[in-house]
C-alpha cells in the first residue's frame, strides 16, 4: 500500500497511457476496413469507367477515302477519326452530307461520296442515298441557324448561300463576278474555305484582299 501511495501519480499516468493507446488502436481497427472498402469501390468504379471509355467498335469506311475497309476504334472516337484511320479523304471527296462530329457506334457504315456523286444526288427530287452518318434534317437546320446567327453578328456574306444581289455588296464584286461565283459553286459544289474564291475566274489576290474580311463559308 505504501508503494501504491508513494507512486500513485506515476501509476495513474501509466494507466492513462495504456487506456489512450488501446482506444486509438481500437478506433483505427474499426476505421481501416471502411477505408479499405471505400478504396476498393473507387478502384472498381475507375476500372468500369475505363472499360466503358475503351469499348471497341468496328466501323466500315467506304467510298472516297484512301484505304477503304473495316477498322477498329472506340466509342469515344468520331466519324472524322474513322476517316483518318482509313487514310484520309481523296481529292474527289465531298463531306457536305456527312456529320463528321458524330460519335461512332458498332457496325456503323461510313460512305464518303465524290463531288460528282453529291452533285448528281442534289439534282434528284427525292432524298439522295444515305448511310449511318448522313447529315439529318435536324443537323441541317442547326447548321443553317448557326450560319444565319454568324452572318447577323459579323455582317459577313456567305459565299455558299448568298444570291447575286448579296454578292454585289462586296467591294469589287459586280454583276459579272457575282454571277461567276454562283456558276462556280453550282459546278464545283460549296466553297470549303474563303480562299477558294480565288479559283473563280476574274477574282485574283487583289480582289480577295478587299473582301476576305467580309466573307464566310
Amino acid at each position: 500500500m505504501k508503494f501504491i501511495k508513494k507512486h500513485k501519480g506515476k501509476i495513474f499516468i501509466i494507466i492513462f497511457i495504456i487506456f489512450t493507446a488501446y482506444t486509438v488502436i481500437d478506433t483505427y481497427s474499426l476505421k481501416e476496413p471502411k477505408e479499405e472498402k471505400k478504396e476498393v469501390t473507387i478502384k472498381k468504379q475507375a476500372k468500369e469507367d475505363k472499360e466503358t471509355v475503351s469499348q471497341k467498335v468496328l466501323i466500315d469506311v467506304k467510298g472516297e477515302v484512301n484505304t477503304p475497309g473495316v477498322y477498329e476504334l472506340t466509342v469515344d472516337n468520331t466519324v472524322i477519326d474513322a476517316i483518318k484511320k482509313a487514310g484520309g479523304l481523296t481529292s474527289q471527296s465531298d463531306t457536305s452530307n456527312i456529320n463528321l462530329s458524330k460519335k461512332l457506334e458498332d457496325e456503323m457504315v461510313i460512305i464518303v461520296y465524290s463531288k460528282e456523286e453529291i452533285k448528281e444526288m442534289n439534282k434528284e427530287i427525292e432524298c439522295p442515298p444515305c448511310n449511318d452518318v448522313c447529315v439529318t434534317k435536324e443537323d441541317e437546320k442547326a447548321l443553317l441557324e448557326e450560319k444565319e446567327t454568324e452572318e447577323k453578328i459579323t455582317g459577313k456574306v456567305n459565299l455558299n448561300e448568298a444570291d447575286i444581289e448579296a454578292l454585289q455588296t462586296l467591294d469589287g464584286i459586280g454583276e459579272v463576278k457575282a454571277k461567276a461565283i454562283i456558276d462556280y459553286r453550282d459546278k464545283n459544289g460549296p466553297f470549303k474555305q474563303i480562299e477558294d474564291i480565288k479559283n473563280v475566274s476574274g477574282i485574283g489576290d487583289s480582289v480577295y484582299e478587299k473582301i476576305k474580311d467580309n466573307i464566310t463559308v
